[in-house]
């Protein structure tokens, strides 16, 4: 079997969220929203399993759904975008990822990873036969160390994967690191790979910055999407990959060898959601930013230390602060098994020790569930402070 594979244990998100079925707890760890997404996007996926056809749809993603992403992209970020060329609609945005990858990477080369980090990055750098260099963030600012950066830069680097807004820090990447980046990549002829999942889960007024609107990188760069995390429905699994048609035409030879195409039906439902005026998108940041502020309330009230959240729908907690001696996946453990309550360490989002003991947890979900959940962790707390 694949030594890669093999050799991986299960994912701390399985272990939780199966503890948390088992034991019937508040799962304040696995990243999805309590609400199910926009009836209407429900309503325009139905109307189009019924009225269009249900065969394969172009490799590329459905002219419709490529037309509206580089519509709404013009009008939101000001990233001008050719459809024809430069955009594939992908299963997913971990697909998209692994397709920007598997295109860039040849075996032996190497991608910086800027953590902490989505965990699939490594294990997608490492089966494409490429070697991982960290850059590290710390609380509570998260700023890329430009020392740090330039150091993990070798004559073998081809590719650095970011994320902006970052899971599972909360924090942005700000317009000067996004420029130190670029520095670095168009003097050294090196691909960023921007995973910009959470662009539109950003709170009191921050607005993010795409790697696209980066001087020198529109032609070096590669922006990654999601509908899931758009419209709140992590299930859908349409991702979407913008970039200059010289890397569009390899990361879509990569995508047609992955899973060719994506669900019609859902296509439609995206390219739906996508015209959805601004209004859509500042109720929806309004109300995770209200139940990120209801949280963060009553964590503080339950002595706890939480680090600043400027995007995502996670927000974490700085245990040795809070007073709390065990490390942090020992908490989680306990916490799930004796007081009902799941949440993830941080760990499993670094390659090697994090800075501090931390803790992510999930506020996208309903108000007498965020209740639920940190009167549980406030007993774990107390017992184990």
């Amino acid at each position: 079997m694949n030594r890669l594979y093999a050799g991986m244990p299960r994912t701390i998100f399985d272990v939780m969220s199966g503890l948390a079925r088992e034991r019937g707890a508040v799962n304040l760890g696995q990243g999805f929203p309590e609400e199910d997404g926009p009836s209407d996007l429900k309503e325009a996926v139905a109307r189009a399993t019924l009225d269009h056809s249900n065969q394969y749809p172009p490799m590329m993603g459905l002219p419709a759904l490529r037309e509206a992403v580089a519509a709404h992209y013009k009008r939101v970020q000001g990233v001008d975008l050719d459809w024809t060329r430069e955009v594939t609609i992908t299963s997913g945005a971990t697909e998209a990822i692994a397709a920007a990858i598997l295109a860039v990477l040849n075996p032996g080369e190497e991608a910086v990873l800027v953590e902490p980090m989505y965990d699939a990055y490594r294990p997608l750098v490492e089966r494409a036969g490429g070697v991982a260099r960290y850059v590290r963030l710390a609380p509570p600012d998260w700023r890329i160390p430009r020392d740090a950066l330039a150091a993990a830069f070798t004559e073998k680097t081809r590719a650095i994967v970011l994320n902006s807004p970052v899971n599972p820090s909360a924090s942005l990447l700000v317009r000067e690191d996004l420029e130190m980046v670029a520095e670095e990549c168009i003097a050294r002829g090196v691909i960023a790979i921007s995973d910009e999942v959470w662009e539109h889960v950003t709170f009191d007024g921050a607005a993010h910055v795409s790697i696209l609107n980066i001087p020198g990188m529109r032609e070096r760069a590669i922006k990654i999407g999601s509908a899931g995390k758009m419209f709140s429905m992590t299930g859908w699994k349409v991702g979407f990959i913008c970039a200059a048609p010289a890397l569009t035409d390899i990361v879509a030879k990569a995508h047609q060898f992955l899973t060719f195409t994506t669900p019609p039906n859902l296509q439609f439902g995206a390219a739906y959601g996508l015209a959805k005026g601004d209004d859509y998108f500042a109720a929806m940041r309004a109300g995770f930013q209200r139940s990120r502020d209801r949280m963060a309330q009553a964590l503080r009230h339950e002595g706890f230390a939480i680090l600043p959240c400027a995007g995502t729908y996670f927000l974490n907690i700085d245990l040795a602060a809070s007073g709390v001696a065990l490390a942090a996946e020992d908490f989680a453990l306990r916490a799930v098994n004796e007081h009902g309550v799941a949440s993830i360490p941080l760990t499993p989002f670094y390659a090697s020790a994090p800075p501090a003991q931390m803790l992510r947890l999930c506020f996208a979900k309903r108000d007498d569930t965020l209740d639920r959940g940190v009167e549980r962790l406030a007993a774990a707390r107390r017992a184990y402070a």
